[in-house]
């Protein structure tokens, strides 16, 4: 190993070292420790962390290899997990007092899998209140005076800080794209059911997806491949194979792929240095970018996704809101007073809207490869002024197709910024190559 500290590694580069000899679980885990010492009072990223049982989880990887057994894909990575997923060796608070102490007797299928292939589960990280609204105390590792976004919120700075080289969020409206965006790093959400959900804190079942983040691409895939299965007790899970998607990351696309922008009526929610960027981005990009003037109907979904959401968490967390109001947020009871307004008649309509827009994209996808998109309205928000719009990730959302947030821009004062690439279905794969292919295209013309 050179001087470079294994901390600031990619989950690539640590896992080839790991296989190699060249490095220690133990020692990356040690440094990852080291680095959440250093930098977490000023952060706050982790709602749960245990030193000492990290160190024990990295020394077993160790023996694991040293003995000549069988290892997994993340054999020995350290993995940071929002804490609205279920853990029954650590505590899993949801964000609110109101869970505070609470000890799972299961893990959840994804911790499962997180087991089975090798990785260290660091801890949990900081999440908004039952993963909504309600900001939570995390900061943004770039300036402190800024929010990381919502609700992934201590998983993408935890990344970003080089807390740990992947984490794992969740999104049902912008939780994973838009902190991804705020903070710098790498966000992807899968299509809607490549990742099982049971253990994970149920907010819409319709809409809850989970994603990764991660400082490269192929490490966002390659976790993502890594907790990607069926799973017959979450009703979005498909019995299908999923697409290989850390080798789409690595895959060159065999032909220039297409894009499109759609100029939509919220757009002028852009700050002007996020505009100006992506359209740098698009004219670099030329004659592979048509820019397109969409049907009304499709910023219509931000309200049938917001119906749904709030329908399914006033329903899904009925105990929660009746037994402890005094406990919810200020934030949160104006929105869950006005879900409880919302009819069955409402919901259905929503829903039927929703599966509408879903047989639009599949066949809108004939003709190109990805949208691209903003993936926040510009930087990260002061804190306290909120986690930031979210709206830029709404459609897709509701529709469940699989997003990736690349990092690409800066705004106004020298925060990041995102650029979002959206692509058909069960085709993640595809995706990912179509990202390569901009990163790349990008990366040459500012040489």
């Amino acid at each position: 190993m050179s001087k470079i500290k294994p901390h600031s590694l990619s989950a690539t580069e640590a896992a080839s070292h790991i296989a190699s000899g060249r490095l220690k679980s133990l020692q990356l885990v040690q440094s990852c420790l080291d680095r959440i010492a250093e930098t977490d009072g000023a952060i706050h990223a982790w709602a749960h962390l245990d030193p000492e049982a990290a160190l024990v989880q990295a020394e077993a990887c160790d023996r694991q290899r040293q003995r000549g057994l069988a290892t997994g894909p993340l054999h020995g990575l350290p993995v940071g997990l929002k804490d609205i997923i279920d853990t029954r060796d650590m505590p899993t608070q949801r964000g609110t007092p109101i869970f505070a102490g609470r000890q799972p007797d299961e893990d959840a299928r994804i911790v499962e899998m997180l087991c089975e292939a090798g990785a260290v589960i660091m801890g949990k990280t900081v999440t908004t209140e039952l993963a909504f609204v309600h900001a939570s105390e995390t900061r943004n590792p770039h300036n402190p005076d800024h929010s990381p976004g919502g609700s992934s919120s201590g998983s993408a700075a935890a990344v970003a800080a080089g807390h740990v080289p992947l984490a794992i969020g969740t999104q049902t409206n912008g939780s994973v794209i838009r902190p991804a965006s705020f903070c710098g790093t790498f966000g992807f959400k899968p299509t809607r059911g490549t990742i099982p959900r049971s253990g994970v804190l149920q907010t819409s079942v319709s809409l809850d997806q989970i994603g990764t983040f991660a400082r490269t691409l192929e490490d966002a895939a390659l976790l993502a491949d890594a907790i990607s299965s069926y799973d017959q007790r979450d009703r979005e899970s498909f019995v299908h194979a999923r697409p290989a998607m850390a080798a789409g990351a690595r895959q060159d696309a065999e032909m220039e792929p297409d894009f499109v922008w759609f100029n939509l009526p919220f757009n002028d929610r852009l700050s002007d240095a996020a505009q100006d960027g992506l359209d740098g981005v698009m004219e670099i990009m030329g004659d592979r970018v048509t820019r397109m003037e969409p049907a009304s109907q499709l910023g219509e979904l931000v309200a049938v996704q917001a119906r749904i959401h709030e329908y399914e968490i006033a329903r899904h967390q009925t105990e929660v809101f009746e037994n402890h109001w005094d406990q919810i947020s200020d934030t949160l009871k104006p929105i869950i007073t006005r879900a409880r307004q919302i009819s069955t008649a409402e919901y259905e309509d929503a829903l039927a809207v929703k599966a509408s827009a879903e047989a639009f994209f599949e066949d809108f996808f004939t003709e190109y490869d990805a949208i691209i998109a903003p993936a926040a309205a510009g930087e990260a928000p002061r804190f306290g002024d909120g986690t930031g719009d979210p709206i830029f990730c709404t459609l897709w959302t509701l529709a469940g197709l699989p997003c990736v947030t690349l990092p690409l821009l800066v705004g106004e004062t020298g925060l990041p910024v995102g650029v979002q690439l959206i692509g058909p279905a069960h085709k993640d794969d595809r995706l990912l190559r179509s990202a390569r292919w901009m990163q790349n295209h990008i990366a040459a013309a500012a040489v």
